[in-house]
């Protein structure tokens, strides 16, 4: 009965049917500026390390595999949450309650969701002070290769980005959101800019180009000959154990873990973007168009930018020696130093509204989930934790923050899509105290999807988000069909719905 329910559960009110609003006026802006961040699009072609990258078989294999990520992302990861925000009208956390329970559902997704917002928020921080030290040319612990690494400067510009983000995500949010409409137009361009800079490379690209590029003879200097013969000598002891460029069928599978990873938070996040939408066709159009066409146009141009490069280059110099990242290769390979900087800052600026709206969404889950802990306290803990990981460096690790997201919200976004069609493609409503299908799905689904990290596992589960998922799914309908699923609790808006258009 609703008298059962919890406070935060009994008073929560969806959503009218009357402020609902059109797919490119919520759904579809806010997640293309998601995925066209900077952040994201320059991880691609050089994601998970191995020689030539995910351009090492070839455009077509990683174009392909990119295609098939998006579509992941707005099917499988996105569309069951999204309608269900639509639905109900209701928030994730109470949404939530049907997988989880109302006593789980305040860890699950609920508290949960708003830790791993400051994983994003370091991320964040440590990438957009990595691109300012590159502009300013600071915090560079190696002059030689010009990639900015955690040092003092670059530390300093973390922290205060960070700190700074957190601060007006809990009390000026609403001043970011004028303009943030506006900022994903800037990464667009930028992209724009480099493939006009690097389209006429594109027909003399082969895979041998981004697996062992052209690299620039070497100056006649003596201690520079001396410090290439160290490097050779190094690299020759270390060949034994490098990687060997991946084959079609692993680009393919590693653009997903890229690309999913990445997105897995978002996707559950659908519950609270979509919930303002009109029907299911503007949730479907804001995914299609917000997620897949965003995610294929930046991941296609961050593709064609440095294969255009690496195509069309002479000779690479040496300190953009197997960097296949579009935004390193800005300044002093594709463009002068000027303009390059200029961009830099650009793309530092846009991503200002990003940090603050992960602080926005932690302070909303904590005070949901920890409503006697002042947001100042419990925010200030994880921007904290936030600038420990840019500082540290542990932030600029993608493939590991990207295995840690896809593992933690792969299963929850499979347990919800399980729970929604076992539901007659509904929501079923809170169930009460902890539903041991929900949280044995998760716990499980996430171990397989976190076995990535541990060195003795790594590389053996394919596709850990998608594996995570999966296992969420299969597992969630198997626990409730051995009924495992607690006891529904009435809640009147359960079955809300807006009215047709």
């Amino acid at each position: 009965m609703a008298s059962n329910l919890p406070t935060y559960i009994a008073s929560a009110k969806p959503l009218p049917p009357g402020n609902r609003v059109q797919w490119f006026s919520n759904v579809a802006p806010t997640y293309a500026g998601v995925m066209v961040w900077f952040a994201f699009w320059q991880q691609i072609p050089g994601f998970g390390g191995a020689p030539g990258g995910l351009l090492s078989a070839g455009l077509m294999p990683a174009l392909v595999g990119l295609v098939v990520a998006a579509l992941i992302c707005h099917y499988l990861f996105y569309l069951i949450p999204g309608l269900l925000g639509m639905k109900t009208g209701l928030p994730l956390y109470v949404v939530g309650t049907s997988t989880y329970g109302v006593r789980g559902g305040l860890i699950m997704p609920g508290l949960l969701m708003g830790a791993l917002q400051f994983c994003w928020l370091g991320f964040n921080a440590f990438f957009v002070s990595t691109i300012l030290c590159q502009c300013f040319e600071i915090g560079l612990n190696d002059k030689a290769t010009d990639v900015a690494v955690p040092g003092t400067a670059h530390g300093i510009i973390a922290v205060a980005f960070a700190v700074f983000a957190a601060f007006v995500g809990l009390k000026g949010i609403q001043y970011v959101a004028k303009v943030a409409t506006f900022l994903p137009i800037i990464p667009i361009v930028v992209l724009l800019i480099l493939f006009v800079a690097t389209v006429g490379g594109l027909g003399d690209f082969t895979t041998t180009d981004a697996t062992n590029p052209k690299i620039a003879a070497a100056e006649e200097d003596e201690t520079k000959q001396d410090e290439a013969t160290e490097k050779e000598e190094t690299a020759a002891d270390a060949e034994a154990e490098a990687p060997s460029p991946l084959g079609a069928i692993a680009v393919m599978i590693a653009m997903s873990t890229c690309i999913v990873g990445f997105f897995a938070t978002a996707g559950a996040a659908g519950v609270d973007i979509a919930m303002n939408s009109k029907d299911e066709k503007n949730v479907k159009m804001g995914g299609l168009t917000g997620i897949a066409a965003a995610t294929i146009f930046s991941g296609t141009m961050s593709l064609l930018i440095v294969a255009g490069y690496l195509g069309g280059t002479e000779e690479i110099p040496t300190k953009f020696a197997g960097n296949l990242n579009p935004v390193d290769l800005m300044k002093g390979g594709i463009l002068s130093a000027g303009t390059a900087n200029v961009l830099m800052i650009l793309l530092a600026i846009s991503s200002f509204p990003a940090a603050c709206f992960s602080a926005m969404i932690a302070a909303n889950c904590f005070r949901t989930t920890l409503p006697n802990v002042n947001p100042f306290i419990s925010v200030g803990i994880g921007t904290a934790v936030a600038c420990v990981m840019a500082v540290t460096g542990w932030a600029g690790d993608a493939a590991f923050i990207f295995t840690i997201i896809g593992a933690s919200f792969g299963p929850v976004c499979g347990a919800m899509m399980a729970d929604y069609l076992l539901a007659g493609k509904k929501w079923a409503g809170p169930r009460s105290g902890w539903n041991l299908a929900g949280w044995i799905s998760w716990t499980v689904g996430f171990a397989v999807g976190g076995l990535d990290i541990v060195p003795a596992m790594a590389g053996k589960v394919p596709c850990p988000p998608m594996a995570a998922f999966v296992v969420g799914f299969v597992l969630y309908v198997i626990l409730a069909k051995a009924g495992m699923e607690s006891e529904k609790l009435e809640m009147p808006t359960a079955d809300s719905e807006p009215a047709a258009e």
